[in-house]
């Protein structure tokens, strides 16, 4: 058995593998990351333990103490130049996110084609991946959360309020959600159409993170929700 954890801005996700698939998973708040001893004691010990983490070192420290009954070292990982068949296109390769690498290794796997490898949740990750595993590069932005947060704290007229998606907003609250999301789509769409244009034929879009379900159903493509894709990376990577 194998125990991936992935430990992102808002909430920790854990997946234990077993011989083709996750036999549990399970995640909690990322500042209550402590929560997740609880969530661990029940399971089998595993015979390894592999992380990826993008939210500090206090973080990190707590998943080890989780950890710590079982006696086992959890391996963290970093960004490669290459891993697993991906092969970075970065131009400094350390410094790509590693939860953004596991999750190109996990679409990797899919042996699928293309891909368009996007997480939606405190920030928005969309990664460009080749049918031959080919890093291409990304896309940061802003979590549809974070720039509604923006607008509230950077200006005196925009408060931030629960809002609905609507094609023609006609309220402050809904022209605000609609619009991070729709920036969100956007970019999704954006890299998708740049594959296109680039010869890399026609990519599958990957959605994971937080805000995926409320984006598939607006992207004007075909998309495939992914929730697990770190995970899945992960356990490639600690199998190899």
């Amino acid at each position: 058995m194998i125990l991936a954890v992935d430990a992102g801005n808002t909430r920790i996700k854990w997946g234990l593998w077993q011989e083709r698939g996750f036999v549990a998973q399970g995640s909690v708040l990322t500042a209550r990351a402590a929560d997740l001893a609880d969530a661990l004691r029940m399971l089998p010990r595993p015979q390894l333990a592999i992380g990826s983490s993008v939210a500090g070192d206090h973080a990190k420290a707590q998943i080890e103490q989780a950890l710590a009954p079982w006696g086992i070292a959890l391996r963290w990982t970093s960004s490669q130049v290459s891993e697993c068949g991906v092969v970075s296109g970065y131009a400094e390769p350390g410094q790509l996110g590693s939860d953004r690498w596991a999750a190109l290794v996990g679409a990797h796997a899919r042996r699928d084609g293309a891909s368009v490898v996007a997480s939606v949740g405190t920030a928005v990750t969309v990664d460009a991946l080749t049918a031959d595993g080919r890093f291409l590069g990304g896309l940061i932005l802003p979590g549809p959360d974070l720039m509604a947060q923006a607008l509230a704290q950077g200006t005196a007229g925009l408060p931030q309020q629960p809002g609905h998606f609507r094609p023609f907003p006609t309220g402050t609250a809904d022209a605000i959600h609609s619009g991070a999301l729709q920036a969100t789509c956007g970019a999704i769409e954006r890299m998708h159409q740049a594959m296109l244009d680039a010869g890399h034929g026609e990519p599958r879009i990957l959605l994971s993170g937080g805000g995926a379900q409320l984006v598939a159903p607006l992207l004007r493509r075909p998309a495939t929700l992914a929730p697990s894709l770190v995970l899945e990376g992960l356990i490639e990577i600690a199998r190899a």
